[in-house]
């Protein structure tokens, strides 16, 4: 259960509700997942077969200028890390942070202030994924282990990630590069 006995359904909706998008495309896909939310009780969970909310995180270093991407092991991509929620997940940021975690083998990571950065909606074998993607602060001196869903582990200068991810990569760190620099 979520904070106040809310939730993770409940507390997804609360976040996409709250959540400021920075352009159009993204504040119609927020208004299309609170959509999904409000017509699937199940659109949290891997089972719900029009698609389901996912939790990711770019797990960065801003002190080096790098991204750590993960080479996925079922879709063979360099991504952030990320995926499905949990029923012991507390809330949306809960599940972004347990999955960078997870997937780099980094203790210590801390979201980014803010809530989400974006929001990416992709296709994936079995289902669409509402991916509701984070930025996870990575500890100084950070040491990452390969996890059994990844291939390999890759830190990356944050203006190389075309060189070697897709274009919601790239747009999903140029955005966590923006809020690093409103913060600073």
């Amino acid at each position: 259960m979520s904070p106040a006995g809310t939730s993770l359904h409940e507390d997804a909706a609360l976040v996409l509700k709250e959540w400021q998008a920075h352009d159009t495309d993204q504040d119609r896909l927020r208004l299309d997942y609170l959509d999904h939310l409000a017509t699937h009780p199940d659109g949290m969970w891997k089972a719900c077969a029009d698609g389901h909310v996912t939790a990711s995180a770019l797990v960065i270093d801003p002190s080096r200028g790098k991204v750590l991407l993960t080479l996925h092991r079922k879709l063979g991509m360099w991504l952030q890390m990320g995926g499905h929620c949990e029923p012991g997940d507390a809330t949306l940021a809960d599940a972004a942070l347990r999955e960078a975690t997870e997937e780099s083998g980094i203790t210590g990571l801390r979201l980014l202030p803010g809530g989400p950065v974006r929001l990416d909606r992709h296709r994936t074998p079995c289902a669409w994924h509402l991916d509701v993607q984070y930025a996870a602060l990575a500890p100084e001196g950070a040491t990452e282990t390969i996890s059994d869903e990844s291939l390999d582990l890759r830190w990356v200068g944050h203006d190389a990630v075309g060189e070697v991810a897709d274009e919601s990569v790239v747009r999903l760190t140029r955005r966590t590069w923006e809020l690093l620099d409103r913060h600073r």
